[in-house]
């Protein structure tokens, strides 16, 4: 396989749809890899996957970049982008640059930020300066205070037209790609459309251009609540609880260790 590169994400647009996901260690980054997803993400949803957050929010840019670069060491082909954490590019630009910077030096090959309009002109330094972005519309998880919870956006007319037209403000400004998360199908398919850049979706539909899934919501390992749009793809958890019993229980016997 060949190695992913923003380029290829871009060209892949209308032509092969992307099946994406996060990774936050070497270990699942690899089988993942290997497996030929062709990006992933170190999402910032390891806050609640792998550090027992009840949101995305208190997740630290010191926390982003150690799993960066686990994923980064152990994915050979897959697109690695880094999803910038809350406050790590709301705190002034020349921040945000520096945090950026670093998670491409942690190696990442791209970094994601949640905004549409308003982050506009943050994308443009940041695609001037050598950053590849990939950009977030619809729900946004950082913002899940002012939304009361995590809900779908983009019901209404005028709210659709607002998640529109953040899409083309985010591909003006030199976005790679665009996420669109937990908006209606119907309207992620009119971005689709309208936009000559990739959409990802997650919670979207089936039209968007490629798809994100939490890797612990398709692998059944997340035993808490799960979205309805996800589908697992196995059930790790009552498969990994198993292996831990009966080791206990062995342990506990003596069979385990053998004796030699």
């Amino acid at each position: 396989m060949k190695k992913w590169t923003v380029a290829a994400f871009k060209a892949a647009k209308g032509i092969q749809k992307l099946g994406c996901c996060t990774a936050y260690d070497a270990c699942f980054a690899r089988l993942a890899d290997e497996a030929g997803v062709p990006c992933l993400l170190v999402g910032d949803s390891m806050g609640m996957t792998m550090l027992g957050y009840e949101t995305t929010l208190p997740v630290k840019m010191e926390e982003t970049l150690s799993a960066v670069a686990a994923v980064a060491r152990a994915a050979k082909n897959a697109l690695v982008v880094a999803d910038m954490p809350f406050g790590s590019y709301q705190c002034g630009d020349d921040l945000a640059m520096s945090n950026a910077v670093a998670c491409l030096k942690a190696g990442a090959d791209a970094v994601k930020l949640e905004g549409g309009a308003s982050v506009c002109g943050l994308i443009r330094r940041m695609t001037t300066a050598g950053i590849p972005v990939l950009a977030h519309v619809g729900m946004m998880p950082q913002r899940v205070n002012s939304y009361g919870g995590f809900k779908m956006q983009g019901k209404t007319r005028e709210a659709a037209a607002r998640v529109l037209a953040d899409a083309r403000a985010v591909e003006e400004a030199g976005a790679f790609a665009v996420t669109l998360e937990c908006v209606p199908a119907e309207l992620a398919a009119e971005i689709t459309a309208a936009l000559k850049i990739p959409t990802v979706g997650i919670g979207a539909g089936p039209v968007c251009d490629a798809q994100w899934l939490v890797m612990h919501d398709l692998l059944g390992l997340n035993e808490g609540h799960v979205p309805s749009f996800v589908k697992k793809y196995a059930n790790l958890a009552d498969e990994v609880k198993r292996a831990f019993s009966e080791y206990v229980s062995e342990v506990a016997s003596g069979s385990f260790p053998a004796a030699t």
